[in-house]
């Protein structure tokens, strides 16, 4: 009991900083969310204005001349950047998870697995600079050319290739990013697993890989959609790595997958110093407001995926085919 008395507070800590976070970006951005209302999250026009004119009141706020701020081209930014990066790690990353836990040999599974958890831990504007320098040449030159003419009577996969920078080029850096955790999560549950159900699988016939495709890995799971959350977050919130090869775009939507764009998190960096210059303050706190959309995307991503693991969980229960 006193254990639980001590360590209780320390728990909480956790949870209470996100709510004190959540409430300093939503009285912070008040102001802005005064003046932009709803229109905030569907126009395209993020716009300072003159920095020389004399501050006007519109709606109760003060603000430049000719400001104006929407952010849909960054939602759209993000979300489909996030996605191309999900969808390119989670396969990768499960075989990746299901080679180290069944295909390497135990005396290299340390080391391997070393240097995977070792990618997690590069900080993300090596990724940018590698992005920058290696990646961003060789789509340009070589495969967004080639996509166009192999692919491109497919919708969104046509039209002008561009130069490298862009929505697939963030979306495939941002998957070498997250790949790794998606990997060294899930190889350690299926490591973990008991030894009977692999050898019961084994004694009725199956081969390795049915054990571990329809037996060992339906058994973790939550595990999976746990390191999928936890990748999502990572990809949502990931900041330099996309401003060095996103493009930086303003003020438009992708009209394919090669198209430059920005994300909310990179976007709050590149506009930050220029947003500092404003008088009457409302570009920051707009910034803010991105802020607090992207905080509130991220807490609606990880509340649906919990949602789903509850409803899915107590449905395989009442079939009786939970793991």
């Amino acid at each position: 009991m006193t254990f639980r008395r001590l360590i209780a507070p320390l728990a909480s800590l956790v949870g209470l900083s996100l709510i004190v976070i959540v409430v300093f970006l939503a009285i912070y951005a008040w102001p802005a969310v005064r003046l932009n209302g709803l229109a905030f999250l569907t126009r395209n026009n993020w716009d300072l204005g003159s920095l020389y004119g004399n501050p006007i009141t519109v709606r109760g706020q003060q603000i430049l001349p000719g400001a104006e701020y929407g952010i849909l081209f960054l939602i759209v930014g993000t979300l489909l950047s996030t996605g191309i990066a999900i969808l390119i790690a989670v396969p990768f990353g499960v075989a990746a998870a299901m080679f180290l836990a069944e295909g390497v040999p135990p005396v290299l599974r340390p080391w391997l697995s070393f240097f995977v958890e070792l990618l997690a831990a590069i900080p993300s504007v090596v990724y940018g600079l590698w992005g920058y320098v290696l990646v961003i040449p060789f789509l340009g030159r070589d495969v967004f050319p080639f996509m166009v003419r192999q692919f491109g009577s497919i919708p969104f996969f046509g039209g002008p290739s561009g130069s490298g920078y862009g929505l697939l080029t963030s979306g495939f850096v941002l998957s070498l990013m997250i790949v790794p955790l998606i990997t060294a999560t899930l190889r350690d549950a299926l490591v973990s697993q008991p030894i009977g159900l692999r050898e019961a699988a084994l004694a009725l016939g199956a081969t390795r890989f049915e054990t571990l495709w329809s037996v060992e890995l339906p058994s973790v799971r939550r595990v999976l959609i746990a390191s999928g959350i936890l990748a999502t977050g990572r990809a949502l919130g990931e900041t330099m790595a996309v401003l060095m090869v996103s493009g930086n775009a303003l003020n438009y939507l992708p009209a394919n997958i090669y198209t430059p764009i920005s994300t909310m998190a990179s976007f709050i960096v590149s506009q930050l110093d220029s947003a500092l210059q404003d008088p009457t303050g409302m570009a920051v706190r707009s910034l803010a407001e991105v802020a607090l959309v992207l905080c509130l995307i991220s807490i609606l991503v990880n509340g649906v995926a919990r949602i789903l693991l509850y409803y899915g969980g107590a449905e395989r229960m009442e079939a009786g085919t939970w793991l």
